[in-house]
Parts: structure tokens; sequence; C-alpha cells
């Protein structure tokens, strides 16, 4: 298993990709420490992916604070000793034209998505500074490339910075044997659409969007879950400061 006796931390990790990121570091032997706002949703996912509860511990927070990151690192340390790999997942995502948004919405995201992302990482680099580890920031298509579709300039600005750090840090804390890169989904069906349409809309939108990937059909999170671990993973060991696109070929091209 990669990562036997292995401790990971995961920011947003009550659902959708962080969950079943969790889930999947778990079966290759990790250690695993979750974050999420909701502390009830956060411990059902716990005991879901975790039963015995041996080999998890849940930090419930608001990532925005680096307070939060901060604790989830500490309980990392505290409950299994050590901290190899952070998976800052982490994020918020509502399209809104532009000329709507104000203040509150364009805080939102750069609060969550960059400068929580920021401070965790931050958190977690000091901890890895004497033994080297690997952080893995799960950023956006959208801050590669606009969709008229999907309006989202704050949500993309956003994870362009989250993007731009992965090069500033890959430099950084190279020297310390710290490895930083970054995935950049495209559609994948996760929990985010419920926050902002209905059950019923959510079923009447997203089979739209198979057709937008070149391979045919939206993600799923066990499609970046796969490529998080392996970026995580020694298999990586030679690459840092990468953004990878898992897109289903959008950032090819389409039809």
């Amino acid at each position: 298993m990669r990562f036997a006796s292995k401790v990971v931390a995961i920011t947003g990790g009550g659902s959708g990709i962080g969950k079943e990121t969790a889930r999947r570091f778990l079966a290759e032997g990790a250690l695993v420490a979750i974050n999420g706002r909701n502390e009830a949703k956060l411990t059902a996912a716990a005991r879901e992916i975790d039963p015995s509860g041996e080999k998890t511990v849940v930090v419930a927070g608001d990532i925005s604070r680096p307070a939060t990151g901060e604790a989830l690192v500490s309980a990392a340390l505290e409950r299994f000793g050590g901290l190899d790999v952070l998976v800052n997942n982490a994020g918020v995502f509502n399209p809104k034209p532009f000329l709507e948004l104000d203040e509150h919405d364009y805080d939102w995201y750069l609060d969550t998505i960059l400068k929580g992302k920021f401070f965790t990482a931050q958190a977690a680099a000091r901890a890895m500074k004497g033994s080297g580890g690997a952080i893995v920031q799960t950023g956006s298509m959208w801050a590669l490339q606009a969709i008229g579709a999907t309006p989202s300039a704050a949500y993309s600005a956003a994870n362009a910075g989250v993007h731009a750090m992965v090069r500033n840090l890959a430099i950084e804390l190279a020297p310390y044997k710290i490895r930083i890169n970054a995935v950049a989904p495209a559609v994948v069906e996760t929990p985010v659409y419920n926050t902002f349409l209905t059950e019923e809309q959510v079923r009447a939108t997203l089979p739209g969007f198979n057709a937008f990937h070149p391979l045919g059909r939206n993600g799923q999170p066990a499609d970046v879950a796969e490529a998080i671990l392996f970026l995580a993973s020694e298999q990586a060991s030679w690459i840092t400061g990468t953004v990878l696109p898992v897109d289903g070929g959008v950032m090819a091209g389409r039809q």
C-alpha cells in the first residue's frame, strides 16, 4: 500500500472529492485527519469511511480562519504523531454574473478558496519542514479557461491564485523536500451543486454538461481522488509546481 502508516490531512473532507479522497487514502493504509464546516456531517463521513474510528480524527471549523488549518495540523500531529500529506480541497462555488457580484461574494471566494489554502498549507509546511512531505491543492479548470455558461469571475480569480501559489511554493519549499501540486477539475458531480440548485435542478442540469467534456461524461469524485493520490505518492516524487487538469479533455479542446 502506497500510504501505509502515512498521516494525511484533508480540508473539505465531509463530502464529494474530499470524502472520496479520504476513503482512498484509508484504503491504502493512511491515517487521516479531515476538516469541514459542519461537525455533524463531518462526523458522519468519518464514521462511514472508518467505522472503527481508529484511523480518523475530525476537526470542524471554517477553513477561511487560519486557526482552523492550524487546528487540523495539530490534531494530526497529536493523534497520529506526524503529517506527511496535506490535501487542500475545501472550496465553494455559485456561478453569478460579474455585474451582480458584491463584496460579500468576492470575500467569500477569496477567503475560503485562496486564504484558506494559503494558511493551511503554511501550517502543514511548518510541520513537514523537518521530514518532507506533499501538498496537493484542489484548483479549478475555471482558473484556466472561462466558461460562459457558468460566469465565475471571483471563483476563477481565487483559484488562479491557488495555481500561482503552487508554483511559488514549489520553489520555496523544495529545499525542505516538500512537494506541492494541484489538480484542476472540470465539472465533477459533487454535492456543491446542491448548495445553489434544488435536487430537481441538479438532475436536470448536470447531464447537459456531459457533452462539454471530450470524453463524453462529467467527472466523478473518484476521478479526481485518483489524481490527488498519485500527486501525493512517491510515484510523483519528481513532480512539483504542477497544475494537472483532470477535466475529461476540456483543456485539450472541444468538438
